[in-house]
């Protein structure tokens, strides 16, 4: 299970726009800077193919104008090691 936490910057003036969009976007909460331009993006999903669409999924956002990530981790469910 892939769990990431991202900074998400919006493009100009569409903070709320940006917002809307994760918030009902699947795997995906959100929390949003009360003073600055900035959305903190934590995403959860079941498996690294789930992830990659979700990624191929927020690349296509036009309000999006980069994510940065902070914090990544997949459990591969490795025994024996």
């Amino acid at each position: 299970m892939p769990v990431f936490s991202y900074l998400a910057i919006p493009t100009e003036g569409n903070k709320d726009a940006l917002c809307a969009a994760l918030e009902a976007t699947d795997y995906c909460e959100i929390i949003p800077a009360e003073n600055q331009e900035v959305v903190v993006l934590v995403t959860d999903t079941p498996d690294k193919e789930t992830d990659k669409r979700l990624q191929a999924q927020l690349k296509k956002l036009s309000c999006l104008q980069s994510l940065s990530m902070t914090y990544g981790h997949a459990d591969d469910n490795r025994t024996g090691n």
